[in-house]
């Protein structure tokens, strides 16, 4: 088993800027008065609903709903809005700046080419909906949320992590996870397919995918000077081609020694 994670506090966090007065700009947030057929669909809602914010940003109409109506209102958009669609479905990790989850829906209508995005905000300790029922493509999101983020999903037939195995600990899309996961991370596939006593000899889990090493024979860590497993390193790039031996009869074979790299766009 492995042990927990402790708590690093926005491990990933990194600034991009020097400045420390700059603040990063935001996308303009338009009234959902710019658009008709947005106006009549936020009127409809406010209606039946509280709607705490609505704007429309980037093309589509952005909805902040209390969390505990979000199956509710989705069962609105889809059924009376025809909002038909539900394409994606996440959440953001806000738990250092407010202890809170920000849960998001991305919603499209076929019929009437617009996408809306409804958002609401829960306590770590707390747990939302599941809307399964209402959109069958909420079913592998809502585990993949629970897995990766550690939202609680009420009501999910089957709610069990989806990518990480049932026995690890954290939720590697959580800003306090470490990218490159802890010690106990590196042995976690040695230990469970091969045991313990392996470890001397296979080495632990190359976890920095931007590693390369030229001398790796074992983990092929070795951009262009890969050689069949075990055997001695060699200087020589491997070779490059555009195309498979005998590609597509009808095109040209690209070769990357005949290739040309422009300086500037034609």
């Amino acid at each position: 088993m492995m042990r927990e994670y402790k708590n690093r506090k926005n491990q990933q966090k990194k600034a991009y800027y020097n400045d420390r007065f700059w603040v990063a700009p935001t996308l303009p947030k338009l009234d959902p008065q710019e658009d008709e057929i947005f106006e009549q669909d936020y009127k409809a809602l406010k209606k039946s609903f509280k709607i705490k914010e609505a704007y429309i940003q980037l093309g589509q109409l952005v909805l902040v709903i209390n969390p505990q109506d979000n199956k509710t209102v989705l069962e609105f958009m889809k059924n009376e809005l025809d909002y038909t669609f539900l394409s994606e479905l996440s959440a953001s990790d806000y738990l250092e700046k407010s202890g809170e989850f920000e849960i998001f829906y991305q919603l499209l209508s076929i019929s009437k080419r617009k996408r809306a995005r409804v958002k609401c905000r829960i306590k770590e300790d707390s747990a939302i909906e599941s809307v399964y029922t209402v959109f069958k493509s909420a079913d592998w999101a809502e585990r993949e949320m629970f897995d990766l983020v550690g939202v609680k999903v009420n009501n999910h037939y089957n709610l069990k992590r989806i990518i990480m195995p049932d026995d690890w600990h954290g939720h590697p899309l959580r800003k306090a996870y470490p990218l490159q996961g802890d010690e106990a991370a590196q042995w976690y596939e040695v230990d469970k397919i091969f045991g313990k006593e392996y470890r001397d000899v296979i080495g632990p889990e190359q976890r920095d995918s931007a590693r390369v090493d030229k001398k790796d024979t074992k983990n092929f860590a070795r951009i262009f000077h890969e050689v069949p497993y075990g055997e001695k390193p060699s200087d020589k790039p491997t070779k490059q081609d555009y195309q498979e031996e005998d590609g597509v009869f009808f095109i040209d074979e690209f070769k990357k020694e005949n290739s040309k790299v422009l300086n500037t766009r034609r």
